[in-house]
């Protein structure tokens, strides 16, 4: 059926395109209805198709990518998905992406109506031509068409579309990285990444259908360092999700894992990342069962290989080494599980946090070591089973007799002695051992510690005033609740802490007198 619709003054429609485009700020709906009344939708996508000059063709795409940026125009293109499908097809990257963001503005505005407007990407086939832009398109167009695919995934009949469950359809994922480029497997990967994270029945179908192998295959391949580098990013991301746990400890990725991690052949970037995944995956769970996968045993020996030969490991890699086992110690199970028996993995960090050696790697090790003490768990958490207590308490106390300082609390005082990020770290870190008696007398026992978390002018910086008078705050209400408060000493620190304490964390005003007159008798000569 031809268009018997006048004709357009294309000029003067490209200068309201234009005029509409370079609006600045968000268009209301009565003002794109306006402009629609004079130049419908079909017009310019008409107009859109004959324009051969990029820049006609970029002031049009920014204009229609300003209508559909409202609500009115998001709902309108439910009605123009042939336009849609032929945006996709176009052979300009520009028009692709607004065709992609379209159907994206599109879908998130059909929250009410989700399941219908689902409906309506495979009634018109839409699904596969995503999957092309994808694939083959730039940059820009490949974002855009992962975003629309996400939205797609927000349905059940959308998840359908995604994910069949017959392999043999053409768009199933898993058949269609077998016979794609290596940059499209990435982008497959970084598909599944965002749509793992939407929801739990959208995780388990991605597990159900072994889909989560294809980042095992990826991985696999260290002789290719930048997609095994690319899949273990993504990964990494999916290890986020609040599912990851649940799902990928069934994998075989912690084997893979562990073998990259102790492979001193393969680059310390992608030994980094590989334990950084673990640390990630390991603090995540919320079934302590895996504690005892072989897996699991493989990857913490693999980084305590890596940390105890020292054998071309680089700093950025033992940092990340620390940071891991800190996440790993972040909760009860985990923390234990780093202090048990014959080798504590733990040893490591509390080896890093009290030898004075490269500041990033010391920084690193007493933020871990602040987490494994409980310093981000609530005050009841804080302390560890009996036995995994005392392998800390031991290991603190070795490791502070190898130093010149002796004992933790000379390491400590040596800490608040040096600039502001390792003071902060110090902080953390005591505010968390104080929960331990052995620990909060030992602290006590430098009159100069609680003299600095005391000072109210200790710290410049809110963060600095911040983690001081946590700290502080921490070592009074152990003090308080300890059975030590008949002691003149300990009475008396108590005291002091507790006035501290409510001067709040911040700059108190300075005591000052007022001058006073003096009257005297006046001296004669």
């Amino acid at each position: 059926m031809e268009d018997s619709s006048p004709p357009v003054d294309v000029e003067r429609l490209l200068e309201a395109a234009s005029d509409l485009a370079h609006y600045p700020g968000q268009h209301s709906d009565e003002s794109v209805k306006e402009f629609l009344d004079r130049y419908p939708l079909h017009v310019l996508f008409g107009t859109l198709s004959k324009v051969d000059e990029p820049e006609r063709e970029e002031t049009l795409v920014s204009c229609l990518e300003k209508i559909f940026r409202t609500k009115l125009g998001a709902s309108l293109v439910r009605n123009y998905m042939p336009y849609v499908r032929a945006g996709l097809l176009a052979d300009s990257e520009m028009v692709n992406c607004l065709a992609c963001r379209a159907l994206t503005r599109h879908l998130e505005n059909a929250d009410e109506d989700l399941e219908t407007a689902a409906q309506l990407i495979a009634e018109h086939d839409i699904y596969p031509l995503l999957l092309n832009c994808l694939f083959e398109g730039n940059e820009l167009v490949a974002a855009a068409a992962l975003d629309a695919i996400k939205n797609v995934a927000r349905s059940q009949v959308g998840i359908a579309i995604i994910f069949p469950q017959n392999r043999d359809e053409l768009v199933h994922l898993k058949s269609l990285t077998a016979k794609c480029s290596s940059l499209a497997r990435v982008r497959v990967l970084a598909l599944l990444a965002k749509l793992f994270s939407l929801s739990i029945s959208v995780a388990t179908v991605i597990y159900n259908l072994r889909l989560l192998s294809l980042f095992e295959e990826e991985i696999s391949k260290t002789d290719d360092m930048l997609t095994t580098l690319s899949a273990l990013e993504l990964l990494y991301e999916l290890a986020e999700s609040p599912y990851s746990s649940r799902f990928l400890l069934k994998t075989t990725i912690l084997k893979l894992l562990a073998s990259i991690i102790s492979n001193s052949a393969v680059e310390p970037a992608l030994r980094s990342r590989a334990v950084l995944i673990t640390g990630r995956l390991l603090s995540q769970s919320e079934d302590y069962s895996f504690i005892e996968d072989p897996s699991v045993e493989a990857c913490l020996r693999a980084i305590d290989g890596r940390l105890e030969s020292q054998e071309g490991l680089h700093a950025d890699e033992c940092e990340c080494a620390l940071e891991a086992l800190g996440e790993i110690g972040s909760s009860i199970r985990g923390a234990e599980l780093l202090l048990r028996d014959p080798t504590p993995v733990a040893r490591h960090v509390i080896a890093s946090a009290f030898k004075n050696h490269e500041r990033g790697k010391q920084l690193a090790a007493l933020h871990a070591l602040a987490i494994i003490c409980g310093v981000d768990r609530s005050n009841d958490q804080r302390l560890l089973k009996n036995e995994a207590e005392g392998i800390l308490r031991g290991l603190i106390y070795e490791m502070a007799a190898n130093t010149t300082k002796h004992t933790p609390s000379g390491v400590l005082l040596a800490l608040l002695k040096q600039e502001a990020e390792m003071r902060l770290a110090a902080y953390r870190l005591m505010t968390a051992m104080v929960a331990r008696p052995w620990s909060l007398f030992d602290i006590c026992s430098k009159m100069d510690i609680i003299n600095v978390v005391t000072d109210p002018y200790a710290e410049t910086s809110k963060t600095g005033m911040e983690a001081r008078y946590q700290c502080c705050t921490a070592i009074s209400n152990s003090l308080s609740g300890s059975n030590r408060l008949n002691e003149p000493t300990f009475a008396a620190i108590a005291e002091k802490l507790q006035d501290a304490v409510k001067r709040g964390p911040y700059l108190a005003k300075r005591q000052h007198v007022e001058a006073k007159p003096i009257v005297v008798t006046a001296e004669r000569f």
